[in-house]
């Protein structure tokens, strides 16, 4: 971001007659009306049999229906994926930049914006976007409020003012996170149900340890991992960890303490860290974690057979760029993991935000960029684009569409996944129903049954909340990655600790993590936390 600022300074002192002022927006939703607007669409190159990025059957089909529906002309201007923080600098300083934008860099938007470079879109939600609106619907951070308002200005800070909105999130339609996955063929060797329960859980990881040599493989208590994880143990132990945290923290309380993505300042995490190094110490943890800095190693060992159980993304057994089940199979016939739910409290989902959208101050087209992303949002638009045609890019299967991608060079080609580029609210294929939504989802997961997809889905979200969220951004963030640092050490020395020497280890580590800019971080925070939210 600082490079971006000195980008920005430099362009826009000849530019600066471009961008404006932020706050002379009407009052009310009048904007001037045209016929012709231009919309930002990512360029990923020509690999792979891509087609040139704003011409090309779809983008044409968008053409062609817009003006039927709405009687406006769509112009499509293609911007670097890789290249693109550079690109829209550019564009933006010379005031050439699209009438519809989009980008996941919203530390880029939010610079645009504080030099008046982005339109307030709040006056123009209910009159002009009444389908996106609709089609983004609640926000599972914010109860009771409306997805399309998540970077609404909260409080008036400088020139901003409270109720402004810069920026639209689009959908994240897959929220799944991690998931708890288990041999089952160990389980039924043994003779031990599905764990339910983490106590369930543990004595099944202690039987996979005490009877290793009865288990498929030629194992021997020497070999044997009952629970694989690698360095990244934040990841890997996670929801075990955050098990022990209270569950009865408010928002604020989980904000505030929440340092770097780290819990440790969080009431109750020190135990859920106590009973990981119980587990190291009785070896049902893979002993040498922290030497397991390459991911493809950590992968290698879980197919060699050797792993019982892991904690991971709660696809990876079933992706077929890993192919985990698939080669974990042909090491060891019949072999396979699955998901299992012990009942883990503070599991969490992904947040629902993916890019965002938004509109140039200085855009003479602003009323036609409104209306062409609410044409966006209806359901027979972003539908076909994202499915095609059945027979041409899909083959309906129990009623959902699988896709079927076209051969390089087809007119009908889908440059990005499922169109992701075009359908700008959403990230994901949407369907009518959720239940639909995921079944199109575990159709493009190979030849592994839809069914075990949807369940590991259905496994990965059960009881689980979203994150905590709040529009302020904190100012102290410059010690990042030296906590995320100390908190990868603090947690493989503390899990690694002979047990009576835990407390010493842990404690000595986490008031150093406080003393390197945690304390800080919490001080800040504790004093943006909006006064109207608990």
């Amino acid at each position: 971001m600082k490079r971006i600022g000195l980008v920005l300074a430099v362009l826009l002192v000849a530019g600066a007659m471009v961008f404006g002022g932020g706050s002379s927006q009407p009052a009310t939703p009048t904007l001037p009306s045209t016929t012709t607007v231009t919309v930002e669409m990512f360029d990923r190159g020509s690999d792979g049999g891509r087609s040139l990025a704003h011409d090309n059957a779809w983008t044409r089909w968008i053409q062609e229906k817009v003006k039927k529906d709405i009687g406006i002309d769509v112009t499509f201007q293609p911007v670097g994926r890789w290249t693109e923080q550079d690109d829209i600098v550019n564009l933006m300083a010379s005031g050439s930049a699209p009438d519809l934008c989009y980008s996941y860099n919203t530390g880029m938007i939010g610079t645009f914006r504080d030099l008046g470079g982005v339109m307030d879109l709040a006056p123009y939600i209910d009159k002009y976007l009444p389908d996106l609106k609709k089609l983004l619907g609640d926000d599972p951070a914010y109860p009771g409020k409306d997805f399309i308002y998540r970077d609404q200005i909260q409080q008036n800070q400088g020139s901003l003012k409270a109720g402004q909105i810069f920026s639209i999130p689009n959908m994240r339609v897959s929220l799944a996170q991690r998931a708890l996955f288990i041999r089952k063929d160990w389980l039924d060797k043994l003779g031990i149900a599905v764990p339910t329960n983490l106590n369930q859980y543990y004595a099944a990881l202690t039987a996979f340890r005490a009877r290793a040599t009865e288990l498929p493989g030629n194992l021997t208590q020497a070999r044997v991992v009952p629970l694989g994880i690698n360095e990244d143990t934040r990841w890997g132990l996670a929801d075990f960890m955050d098990d022990s945290i209270r569950t009865n923290l408010s928002d604020r309380e989980r904000w505030i303490n929440v340092v770097a993505e780290r819990n440790h300042a969080l009431p109750g995490y020190k135990e859920g860290v106590r009973l990981m190094n119980k587990w190291y110490n009785e070896r049902l943890l893979y002993q040498d974690f922290p030497l397991m800095t390459v991911t493809d190693d950590f992968y290698n060992q879980i197919k060699s057979g050797v792993v019982g159980s892991f904690l991971q993304n709660w696809d990876l057994p079933y992706r077929t760029d890993y192919n985990i089940n698939a080669e974990l199979a042909r090491n060891v016939p019949n072999a396979s993991f699955i998901p299992i739910d012990i009942g883990l409290r503070n599991r969490q989902t992904f947040d629902k935000p993916g890019l965002r959208m938004y509109i140039p101050s200085f855009s003479k087209n602003q009323e036609a960029a409104l209306k062409y992303l609410n044409w966006l949002s209806k359901y027979e638009n972003y539908h076909y684009l994202q499915v095609g045609e059945a027979g041409r890019n899909h083959t309906l299967v129990n009623g959902v569409p699988r896709t079927d991608p076209r051969p390089a060079g087809d007119p009908w080609f889908m440059n990005s996944s499922n169109n992701v580029d075009i359908t700008m609210p959403l990230n994901g294929v949407l369907m009518e129903t959720m239940e639909q939504s995921i079944r199109v989802l575990a159709l493009s997961y190979g030849t592994t049954p839809a069914d075990t997809i949807v369940n590991a889905y259905n496994t990965s979200i059960k009881n689980a909340r979203a994150p905590v969220v709040t529009q302020y951004t904190p100012q102290v963030n410059q010690y990042t990655n030296t906590l995320a640092d100390k908190s990868k050490a603090m947690l493989a020395q503390s899990i690694r600790a002979p047990t009576a020497q835990f407390d010493s280890v842990y404690d000595a580590a986490y008031r150093d993590w406080l003393a390197s800019g945690a304390q800080e971080v919490i001080n800040e925070r504790s004093t943006l936390w909006p006064a109207n939210r608990r």
